[in-house]
């Protein structure tokens, strides 16, 4: 009883690892957020009062490519470190795939923890509420919007994504800088996160779309060991973007956030059979 005792423990303290990881990065945003504001009315902290939501967010980099490789230049508001922060986070996923998605992404880890409260609300209804037909359709809508995003960007050479997007109207709220439609984006993936899991990081996030990509070729993959598999169907009920990692061998699913809820260090209670590694079976 004391070996499941202390394997239990390891695994909790391996989740809170990466809760604390996710707190730190979204308290991070926040001062960085609230920084650019106070250093502006001259009582900030003036070593960091460049620093401002766009400088820091990658996505930026992604939309700003067409603008610097025939300009030589980065499209409005967007400072030359998201193109640093864009390539950081290319080589981090080529490696384990979407870690920031799974890990950094504050807008990601509001969802969970939005998702947290559904899970008490709904019960088993939760996460449930959208057909598994429309689901599989919705999925693929977030690489129609990162398209857009970067044409339109390409074609005005503003950050035209800014007007929709909630993850800056989630820190940016107390501005003037955020457009109303921004705030109806934000509202409804509120609501829907009490119902959904992630439903923006699922169906609309175009860095997330960007990111998945790199889930065919990464070179750390999620795998599971099929002869030490116990069919509890743990690994699935656990993932947060519902992806059926039970029936894989290897997951290459785009959505993988390589958050590791699905592995044996957390849900997969048989040890070393749902594990992030290089080799394996296909």
């Amino acid at each position: 009883m004391s070996f499941y005792k202390e394997k239990s423990k390891r695994k909790t303290n391996k989740q809170n690892i990466r809760l604390l990881v996710q707190i730190f990065f979204f308290v991070l945003i926040f001062i960085v957020a609230v920084n650019k504001i106070l250093s502006e009315m001259n009582i900030g902290i003036s070593a960091v009062a460049s620093a401002s939501i766009h400088a820091i967010c990658p996505f930026g980099g992604v939309v700003s490519i067409y603008e610097f490789l025939t300009e030589g230049r980065f499209v409005q508001k967007i400072h030359e470190s998201s193109f640093i922060l864009m390539i950081i986070m290319i080589i981090t996923a080529i490696g384990f795939g979407p870690l920031f998605c799974g890990w950094v992404c504050p807008f990601g880890s509001f969802q969970e923890w939005l998702g947290n409260i559904g899970k008490k609300l709904f019960k088993r209804r939760y996460n449930n509420f959208i057909p598994q037909s429309i689901d599989k359709k919705l999925r693929f809508t977030r690489y129609i919007l990162l398209f857009l995003v970067i044409y339109n960007t390409a074609v005005t050479g503003k950050l035209v994504f800014q007007n929709v997007d909630p993850y800056y109207a989630l820190f940016q709220f107390w501005t003037n800088e955020v457009a109303i439609t921004a705030y109806v984006v934000l509202i409804i993936v509120i609501l829907l996160s009490l119902m959904v899991e992630r439903p923006w990081c699922k169906y609309a996030c175009p860095y997330g779309a960007f990111l998945g990509v790199f889930n065919l070729v990464r070179v750390f993959k999620i795998r599971r060991n099929s002869n030490t598999c116990v069919s509890c169907k743990a690994c699935d009920n656990s993932c947060p973007m519902n992806i059926q990692v039970s029936k894989s061998n290897v997951v290459y699913n785009h959505q993988c956030i390589s958050c590791m809820k699905c592995t044996s260090e957390a849900a997969c209670p048989i040890s070393d059979t749902v594990n992030l590694s290089t080799g394996g079976k296909k």
